[in-house]
C-alpha cells in the first residue's frame, strides 16, 4: 500500500494541468508516519508528502542529464503527466521504486501509482498536513 498526502495529489494535478500540453516530472519525497502525528499509521511507514520543484531549462541537467537540486536517494518517488497517452508507464518516464501517473482530465480517476515493473500500486491518500521541510515543497 503507499500512502500520500491530499495536499500533494491536488498539488501535482494541478502541476499537471497547468503545463498542458506538455508533460512534466516531479520528484516526491516521502516522509515516515511518525513525523505526523495525524497518520494513524505505524511510526516507520513512509508517507509521500513532498516534491521538489522540477528545473525546467536548466543546462547542467539537460546536457549531463543530472538533477543537481535534488538530494539523491531523498526521492524514491517520481510524479508524470502524460497529457496525450495513457493512463499507464512510458518507455520515456523517468522510472523510480513508485511513479505516480496521471492524464487528462487531471483527476483522481486519471491518476495511477505503479512501480518499476509496471505493476500497479494500491494508495491511500491521507487528509492531513505534512511538517514544513526547507528546501522541498
Amino acid at each position: 500500500m503507499i500512502y500520500l498526502t491530499e495536499g500533494l495529489l491536488k498539488t501535482l494535478l494541478r502541476m499537471a494541468e497547468e503545463r498542458d500540453p506538455a508533460s512534466t516530472t516531479v520528484p516526491l519525497a516521502i516522509t515516515d508516519a511518525g513525523e505526523l502525528p495525524d497518520a494513524n499509521l505505524s511510526a516507520e511507514t513512509p508517507v509521500f508528502t513532498h516534491f521538489y520543484l522540477p528545473n525546467e531549462g536548466d543546462s547542467v541537467n539537460a546536457v549531463f542529464g543530472v538533477d543537481l537540486g535534488t538530494p539523491s536517494g531523498q526521492t524514491p518517488g517520481v510524479f508524470v503527466s502524460h497529457p496525450r497517452g495513457e493512463l499507464e508507464l512510458s518507455k520515456r518516464d523517468d522510472f523510480r521504486e513508485v511513479i505516480f501517473v496521471a492524464v487528462p482530465p487531471w483527476d483522481m480517476e486519471s491518476f495511477k501509482i505503479f512501480d518499476r515493473t509496471g505493476d500497479e500500486l494500491e494508495f491511500t491518500v491521507l487528509d492531513i498536513e505534512p511538517p514544513e521541510e526547507a528546501g522541498i515543497v
